[in-house]
């Protein structure tokens, strides 16, 4: 062997390991965890918009990516658990669906990267220090509901300008979902409005709600929607169109279940802005330096139909403001 063929295969090798080296790194599997308030569903896989859109960034399942989800089955208790077990996993991001699942987290660990999605106001809550620069290994989409909930009030009121008594539901045990509904209490006193407060904290009291609610008959019901009630949401709709009560919700499915109206973001759009974060962390930017982020879309529903078996007639501002007029 002549030291030109040995000058050429130390060359050789040299080039080739970059390119080893990268491709070990590429062969890397991330996990990441999910950690929800909701029920678990049939699949046993975290939100497919989320993982639709960790597909679109080059994670592939069960090649470079894989997936560790627990849920909670709104039964908040078994969070701090929950979460721990996803630490103990060694999961390298852990997602976080609610304000109860993200302050299970931020307890349960300091070190490994969490992205939270629709908290309620972060800030409000204490899981951040600041929307700008979040701090520590948290971030993610906060979801501004309690800004909203005045808006929503608003447009209730547009639709039923005689509502003077409105039943509001909430959980009383998520922190997210009592500041919602202490902006909904202050809103009202604007528009002169008596609120019926119904904090709950189990199925239990959603029936206990509506018991009364049949006695005292609002003029409407505002939903403050969190796992628990989305979970029992067939109740209080069955509730509202058998009682024929105009009814305000958060998200949009409820609206196509036959609720009234709502006003919000999706939980599609917001797992999907998730990817984003999970995708930067993973390449290395620490979750700290990643401002936190809101929806950048609201969409206002109403359901015509619904609308009709109440008797009630939408303004045509209403309508005409309306994303989707369900027919």
């Amino acid at each position: 062997m002549n030291r030109r063929t040995i000058v050429l295969g130390l060359a050789g090798g040299l080039l080739a390991m970059p390119f080893a080296a990268r491709a070990q790194k590429q062969a890397k599997k991330s996990v990441v965890g999910f950690l929800s308030n909701a029920v678990r569903p049939a699949d046993g896989a975290p939100p497919s918009a989320l993982r639709q859109a960790l597909a679109e960034l080059g994670y592939v399942d069960g090649k470079n990516v894989t997936f560790a989800g627990r849920w909670a089955e709104t039964k908040f208790e078994r969070l701090p658990q929950l979460a721990t077990e996803l630490v103990d996993l060694g999961v390298d991001v852990l997602v976080t669906a609610g304000a109860p699942a993200a302050e299970a987290a931020k307890k349960a660990t300091s070190t490994i990267p969490i992205v939270f999605v629709a908290p309620g106001d972060a800030a409000a809550t204490g899981l951040v220090t600041s929307m700008a620069r979040p701090g520590g290994n948290i971030t993610g989409i906060s979801d501004p509901a309690t800004e909203l909930s005045s808006i929503r009030l608003e447009l209730l009121k547009e639709a039923v300008p005689t509502a003077t008594r409105i039943a509001v539901i909430w959980n009383a045990d998520d922190r997210a979902m009592t500041l919602r509904y202490g902006e909904v209490e202050r809103a009202a006193g604007v528009l002169h409005i008596t609120v019926e407060p119904f904090g709950v904290r189990g199925p239990g009291d959603i029936d206990g709600a509506l018991s009364t609610m049949m006695r005292t008959r609002p003029d409407a019901i505002f939903v403050v929607s969190d796992a628990l009630t989305n979970v029992n949401r067939t109740r209080i709709l069955d509730f509202a169109a058998t009682y024929h009560v105009p009814s305000m919700y958060e998200f949009g499915f409820y609206v196509q279940d036959g609720g009234l109206m709502s006003y919000g973001p999706t939980m599609d759009d917001m797992f999907k802005r998730a990817a984003t974060y999970i995708d930067r962390i993973l390449k290395g930017t620490k979750p700290g330096e990643l401002p936190v982020e809101q929806p950048t879309r609201y969409f206002f529903l109403v359901n015509q139909m619904t609308a009709k078996a109440l008797n009630l007639t939408m303004p045509q501002s209403l309508l005409l403001r309306a994303d989707e007029v369900v027919k």
